[in-house]
C-alpha cells in the first residue's frame, strides 16, 4: 500500500489510515472472489495497486471531479474507477453499475462488509438505465473504463449527465484515431470536447489519459437506442 500512499501525496489527496485500510481489504475480498468469478485479470497485489487503484483516481485533481456531488461509473467492472473514488471522497454519491448480474452481487455484498455507504450498485444495461426519467440528465459526472470505443461508450454515457456536467472517459493514450472519429457522435449526443489530461506520477507507468466532455445540450430521447444497436450500428 505504500505505493498507493506515495501516489495520494503526489496527488495532493487527502486520505486517512482508515481509507488505506479499505482499500487494502476491498482489494483482499476482489482477489478473494477473483478466485470463483472473473472480475479482473490481475491477481498481482502491486499491479492491482497501480493499475486499478491509482489509476482510477488520477481524475482527482481536476475542478470537474471537485465540483461533481452525484457521479455514475458506466460499465464499472470489478468496481472501477467508482469504489477507489468513493473510498476517499465519502461525501460524493456514486451509482455503479454493470450488465453482469454476478459483478454486482459481489460488488453489493463487498461494500456492504466494509461500510462503503456511498455507493449504489444497480445491474441494469446503460441502454435502459439511461431512459428512466431518475437517472437521465441527472448526474455532474459520468466516469468510466469501459473498453468500448468511444462513439458506443459516448452513447452510453452522455445520456446519464446533466447540462454543464461532464462525460470523461479514460482512454489509453493510443486513442488519437479513436477519439478524432467520435466526435460526430459525441457532437450529437450534446457533447463536447473541452481537453485531454495526462497525469504523471514519478516512477509509474500509468496507461490511461482523461478525457473532459462537457455536457452543452439536451440528448435527444431516442438516445441511447434499443439494447444491442450502439454496438453494432455505432453514431457517426
Amino acid at each position: 500500500m505504500e505505493k498507493l500512499e506515495k501516489a495520494l501525496l503526489e496527488l495532493k489527496i487527502p486520505y486517512s489510515k482508515d481509507s488505506l485500510m479499505c482499500f487494502a481489504q476491498y482489494m483482499d475480498k476482489i482477489l478473494e472472489w477473483n478466485e470463483h468469478v472473473n472480475l479482473t485479470a490481475i491477481r498481482d497485489k502491486n499491479e492491482f495497486i497501480l493499475k486499478h487503484y491509482i489509476d482510477s483516481i488520477m481524475i482527482c485533481g481536476y475542478e470537474p471531479w471537485q465540483c461533481a456531488d452525484r457521479i455514475i461509473d458506466v460499465g464499472t467492472g470489478a468496481g472501477f474507477p467508482g469504489i477507489p473514488l468513493a473510498i476517499l471522497y465519502p461525501n460524493k454519491q456514486f451509482i455503479l453499475m454493470d450488465s453482469l448480474g454476478k459483478r454486482i452481487k459481489i460488488l453489493k455484498q463487498i461494500t456492504e462488509e466494509l461500510g462503503i455507504l456511498n455507493v449504489e450498485v444497480i445491474h441494469a444495461r446503460a441502454e435502459e438505465l439511461a431512459q428512466k426519467k431518475e437517472y437521465r440528465e441527472t448526474f455532474d459526472l459520468c466516469v468510466s473504463r469501459a473498453v468500448a470505443n468511444l462513439s458506443v461508450l459516448a452513447e452510453y454515457c452522455i445520456p446519464f449527465v446533466k447540462i454543464g456536467g461532464y462525460f470523461a472517459p479514460y482512454k489509453t493514450f493510443g486513442a488519437t484515431e479513436e477519439i478524432e472519429q467520435s466526435k460526430k457522435a459525441v457532437k450529437v449526443l450534446g457533447g463536447t470536447f473541452e481537453e485531454k489530461t495526462f497525469v504523471k506520477i514519478k516512477d509509474m507507468d500509468l496507461e490511461h489519459q482523461i478525457l473532459w466532455i462537457k455536457k452543452q445540450a439536451k440528448t435527444a430521447a431516442k438516445y441511447p437506442r434499443k439494447a444491442g444497436t450502439p454496438a453494432k450500428e455505432p453514431l457517426k
